[in-house]
């Protein structure tokens, strides 16, 4: 109930309620886009998919993040943020449209790789500018209020595109490209609602005198190494456990995600229909567990401590990733997807609260830009070597025994971490 009050409050601002038309539609058009990328290579039934492809695939969609992020934000202070969402989302609406011509063509497969990567790539200025953008339509008194609800409102918008997409795909005869083009209408639509605000709206101020671009990039590039320094030295140590032992985690998850693609793919169903079928059932199960760990773990880290509540998230997975991935079966699977939902998302609230807490403000958006590459790089790296250890039809022991092993080894490392 307070959480509606709230968005009433936040949507009495005009601007405020423009610029979440744009995120809605542009988080929900990645959703789309997202889903039917990762269909289009796992479930198509003219492909011969393996997991390097699969690994492949989330290379594409996230190592823009890593690559892109931590200097978005120099671009941004350059641009008027109403002209990078509306042809931000107007570049992806072409090449999301060219991605499904490609995928028509039956072209080789780093031509279609190429044309994915330049959409996901421009998505990292988009989000950034949605956040930077946000004091100019809101009250200061309300900020922190706007900064709660509207990106909690675009990851529910991108849960819903995703689920739009197999809803979708179904209608348009398993048309992956259809969805695609689904997609490119959404981020046509962001664009058009860009330009319901004045291209003076968002800012930034044009008066502020900016570094030369080659210094303000070196400069990003020396502030991120002053990020690491600071977070090492020994008072921080609590925190660089912390973001370690997420790193890890999210490795782990990662590798299972590949397995779970696979075993949707070949394992568990006979046919690709079925496949999608369950893999949008387990997604939608993992983002439940997400979604708990957001209601579960502020009361859980309060109890014990945010460090404390690390430990038994990575114990649970330790102990419950191999009693239920073991038998490779479709209920023990999608009981684990939520259990890793929410011990992931648990421990990645922790440590975002251990974070804040123990790093100078004046580091702080440094040290998340550090984060923010280790989490996205460890999910790929995690799906390369995922790829080089599961046979054809997913199933790997080895691999579930080994993710244990990692979780354990969390659990340890950060028991012996909040004990120091």
């Amino acid at each position: 109930m307070a959480v509606v009050c709230d968005l009433r409050v936040l949507l009495r601002f005009q601007g405020f309620r423009r610029l979440l038309a744009v995120r809605l539609l542009s988080q929900g058009a990645d959703g789309v886009y997202q889903v039917a990328l990762a269909t289009y290579v796992v479930f198509s039934p003219e492909r011969q998919t393996s997991a390097a492809a699969i690994a492949s695939a989330l290379a594409v969609l996230l190592l823009p993040y890593s690559v892109v992020g931590p200097f978005a934000g120099v671009l941004l202070d350059r641009w008027r943020r109403r002209q990078v969402f509306l042809y931000g989302n107007l570049v992806r609406a072409v090449m999301a449209a060219a991605t499904a011509a490609l995928m028509v063509a039956a072209v080789p497969d780093w031509l279609f790789y190429v044309s994915a990567l330049c959409v996901t790539a421009v998505n990292r200025f988009v989000l950034s500018g949605l956040s930077a953008a946000l004091p100019r339509v809101v009250d200061a008194e309300r900020l922190v209020m706007a900064n709660s609800l509207s990106p909690t409102a675009g990851t529910l918008a991108a849960f819903a595109g995703g689920g739009l997409a197999f809803v979708a795909r179904l209608v348009a005869a398993h048309s992956d490209a259809a969805v695609v083009l689904l997609g490119a209408a959404l981020y046509l639509c962001a664009a058009l609602a860009s330009l319901l605000m004045a291209p003076e709206l968002l800012g930034p101020d044009q008066e502020l005198v900016q570094p030369r671009l080659s210094a303000a990039l070196t400069g990003t590039a020396r502030d991120l190494v002053a990020g690491i320094r600071h977070l090492t030295a020994p008072p921080r140590r609590e925190a660089a456990w912390a973001l370690t032992s997420m790193t890890l985690m999210r490795f782990c998850y990662g590798a299972l995600t590949v397995m779970v693609l696979m075993l949707c793919r070949y394992g568990l169903t006979s046919n690709a229909d079925d496949g999608v079928r369950l893999l949008g059932l387990a997604l939608g199960v993992s983002g439940a567990g997400f979604f708990a760990a957001a209601v579960v773990t502020p009361w859980a880290a309060g109890r014990l401590g945010p460090t404390r509540w690390i430990v038994v998230c990575a114990a649970s997975a330790a102990v419950l990733e191999p009693a239920l991935g073991l038998p490779f079966a479709t209920g023990p699977l999608l009981v684990a997807a939520f259990v890793l939902g929410l011990t992931t998302q648990g421990a990645k609230i922790s440590t975002d609260t251990v974070v804040q807490s123990a790093v100078d403000d004046g580091f702080r958006g440094r040290i998340f830009s550090v984060y923010d590459v280790l989490f996205n790089v460890a999910f790929v790296g995690a799906a390369g070597v995922a790829a080089l250890m599961l046979p054809p039809d997913g199933h790997s022991a080895v691999l579930v025994v080994t993710v244990a092993l990692a979780y354990g080894a969390v659990a340890v490392a950060m028991a012996r971490s909040g004990r120091q």
